[in-house]
């Protein structure tokens, strides 16, 4: 469906092109919803028709059409006749009478739909099949974490605490909403908005008082137990959230190395929107003798590229986007960063490795591997307070205190 763009590259030019806000939301509205539940979405429309839809236009009107039929407050009757609408503008006018046809036999055939779909957790949650076996086979519960994956996540800041602190910018933000954000239990500088709103509304944003971070990520700069004057190394920085923060909590010294020269872009402009410095270099993290001066870092930052199943619920078009092969790719890449980047440490360093994943394969069992062929390296013991501590780290579970889903594991070197 997204020909391996993913909606946040692709959404935007196309809201830029619509003239009224509410039609930019409700594009919005109706792409990430349908990313969301595509695969329950693209199930229906295979139990109304009688042979698969091959024309990817006339695919999307239907899924776009059943969506707001099955979650939305849209009248059935508007939804239904702008999808024919929406076929015969996009040059398909002989599918307008097989669109209004399927849509309006859901609304006949809803409750035996949804008794066929409850069948399966990959229709009832709207997941690809191997995703959930994964899910399954790490985490006992994983019903919990298929239905956490679905829900609208919360709107979590960061307070800068070089230019504000947490209690002022909470009384600012009640004076201009007239509504209390959410402090994060675990997370010192996070609040959680009572509802999500454009950057351009709140306080402080602009001159760099806050940064839009969910509170999970937060914890990776006070998992490094950051002390002033230290190296500090972020080895995998765009768009730079963890690098901000690393430099918020402490007067350190910052290298910013990412891949893609493109997304430094956006480290740099945050960096500059905040009023701090780093080291921006273009670099893979698995080849540090392109880009390393030689001098060893105190701490580091390895927060690895991954399937990124732990933050679903804001993209959900992952789901669409990730294959099963793609996790033992994952895998092996993380491994070699971590291999790479392990010579960079200080004795008495800090290695601090990363995913936004639920996947064991890409967590415990990266960390085990490294472990197993490096004698001069151990585990510390994480203590954040939340998350299941165990195999090498800590995972935090996609919802727990309202966070994204990560994973922790802090390695010291001898």
């Amino acid at each position: 469906m997204l020909g391996g763009a993913t909606l946040d590259s692709v959404l935007p030019p196309l809201q830029g092109s619509l003239a009224d806000e509410r039609e930019r939301g409700l594009a919005g509205e109706i792409s990430f919803g349908v990313a969301r539940w595509y695969f329950q979405l693209a199930a229906i429309v295979d139990e109304l028709v009688d042979r698969p839809v091959k024309d990817k236009l006339m695919l999307a009107v239907l899924l776009a059409g059943l969506y707001q039929l099955r979650f939305m407050r849209v009248p059935p009757h508007a939804a239904i006749s702008e999808s024919v609408n929406t076929v015969r503008r996009v040059g398909r006018p002989r599918g307008a009478g097989m669109v209004n046809a399927v849509l309006r036999r859901y609304q006949r055939e809803t409750d035996k739909i949804d008794e066929k779909l409850a069948g399966t957790a990959a229709t009832r949650h709207a997941y690809p099949q191997w995703l959930v076996d994964r899910l399954a086979a790490d985490w006992p519960e994983a019903t919990g974490l298929l239905q956490a994956g679905n829900e609208r996540p919360p709107m979590w800041l960061r307070v800068n605490r070089r230019r504000s602190d947490i209690d002022s910018w909470c009384a600012a933000f009640v004076d201009q909403h007239d509504a209390e954000p959410q402090r994060s239990q675990w997370a010192a500088d996070a609040v959680a908005l009572p509802q999500p709103l454009p950057v351009e509304q709140i306080p402080g944003f602009t001159a760099g008082e806050v940064s839009v971070q969910d509170a999970g990520a937060q914890l990776a700069a006070t998992m490094l137990d950051l002390r002033d004057g230290m190296r500090v190394l972020d080895a995998c920085a765009a768009p730079g959230g963890k690098t901000c923060h690393i430099l918020e909590s402490a007067d350190v010294q910052v290298t910013a190395v990412d891949h893609d020269e493109r997304r430094l872009g956006k480290v740099q402009q945050n960096l500059e929107r905040l009023g701090l410095e780093a080291s921006v270099t273009v670099g893979d993290a698995a080849m540090p003798e392109q880009w390393w001066d030689g001098r060893p870092f105190d701490r580091i930052l390895l927060d690895v590229p991954c399937s990124a199943t732990g933050v679903i619920r804001r993209h959900p078009d992952i789901k669409l986007l990730r294959r099963a092969g793609d996790i033992d790719a994952f895998a092996a890449r993380q491994l070699a960063m971590l291999v790479a980047t392990w010579p960079l440490l200080a004795p008495g360093g800090r290695l601090l490795y990363a995913t936004c994943s639920l996947l064991a394969a890409e967590n415990s069992r990266v960390v085990e591997a490294f472990m197993a062929r490096e004698s001069g390296a151990q585990t510390r013991v994480l203590t954040p307070g939340c998350g299941l501590a165990g195999g090498f780290g800590v995972q935090i579970l996609t919802g727990e205190a309202g966070m994204d889903g990560f994973y922790y594991s802090c390695l010291e070197a001898a």
